[in-house]
């Protein structure tokens, strides 16, 4: 029986999976204090932590914290041929507008659909007003370089910007899936809204299954591309990035997405205090059952580095 064929709590157990109690009493109470969270609940002080220690970001081009200051964005944008609006606080994706080009009254998105000065106007006024934040706090529109995502994905994605999602857990990179835009998820790489998950092998980089709405995939449903091929470039920097998420934040358990710019490379696009569980489905791996082999078999106090070398000499 696959993995995606656990039904019953008892055999989901079995399995090594982590469910949505355990991971919030079992890992994140543990790992996490909550003093930390704003390390990564807020984007700009996780843009900060890690262009401090040399690890590349999009470059944030503005940011908006006040409804007078709306009206002027297009001013903060002038220089840049295309960008991304964003909410600080934001999460899973929301609130995230990908302008592709733009004149004074129209936005053209990677869809092909355009928007009016309006309808742009009122998101980011939306932003301000907490409509896409954690806890529907007040917030900040963030004005972003946008990603040009390698070309060797463009057959993987549709519209959209690909990015690897990362596990963390004291450390260590434990899993990892890539998260690949869809006609259905209007170009976002989010499980929930239909995009495709491929886990991906921790060692080698390489794909070694898929889904898409928690079922098995063989090909991308628009591109038809075989995802079986799929394999990420330079996959060691990218666990040397995500690995480094530990000692930026202090958190034992996190999420470290990356997206990979045809001209910059690994970027680190965003860290994630309460990473998903979808991941889990993607590998067809439970959990679980991983982070108690790093409890109970991974060495302590070593740099993010020999942790790396660690992870892809033994797993």
């Amino acid at each position: 029986m696959s993995f995606l064929g656990f039904v019953s709590p008892e055999k989901l157990r079995e399995a090594g999976v982590l469910s949505m109690n355990r991971r919030n009493y079992e890992v994140i109470a543990r790992h996490n204090r909550r003093r930390l969270y704003p390390l990564v609940d807020d984007k700009v002080k996780t843009k900060q932590l890690a262009n401090d220690i040399g690890l590349t970001t999009p470059h944030l081009i503005a940011s908006v914290s006040a409804q007078y200051e709306v009206k002027n964005f297009l001013n903060l944008v002038k220089n840049d041929k295309s960008f991304v609006i964003k909410p600080a606080h934001g999460s899973g994706g929301k609130g995230v507008l990908v302008i592709q080009s733009y004149t004074q009254n129209h936005f053209r998105l990677p869809s092909g659909r355009v928007l009016r000065y309006r309808e742009v106007y009122q998101h980011i006024s939306n932003i301000l007003s907490g409509l896409y934040s954690l806890g529907g706090r007040y917030d900040t529109a963030l004005f972003e370089e946008m990603v040009h995502f390698s070309d060797v994905f463009k057959n993987y994605s549709y519209q959209g910007i690909p990015d690897v999602r990362l596990i963390i857990y004291e450390g260590y990179p434990v899993l990892a899936m890539m998260r690949l835009a869809t006609k259905e998820s209007a170009g976002r790489a989010n499980l929930h809204q239909g995009a495709v998950g491929v886990g991906i092998d921790i060692k080698t980089g390489r794909a070694i299954s898929a889904v898409q709405h928690n079922k098995p995939v063989r090909f991308h449903p628009d591109t038809k591309a075989d995802l079986m091929q799929l394999s990420v470039p330079f996959w060691k920097e990218h666990l040397l990035i995500a690995a480094q998420g530990y000692e930026m934040t202090g958190l034992g358990y996190l999420g470290a997405d990356i997206v990979l710019d045809k001209n910059k490379g690994p970027m680190v696009l965003e860290l994630n205090a309460r990473p998903g569980l979808a991941i889990q489905i993607a590998n067809q791996c439970g959990l679980r059952s991983v982070l108690k082999r790093v409890e109970r078999d991974f060495p302590r106090g070593l740099s993010f580095k020999e942790r790396v070398e660690y992870v892809l000499s033994t797993c």
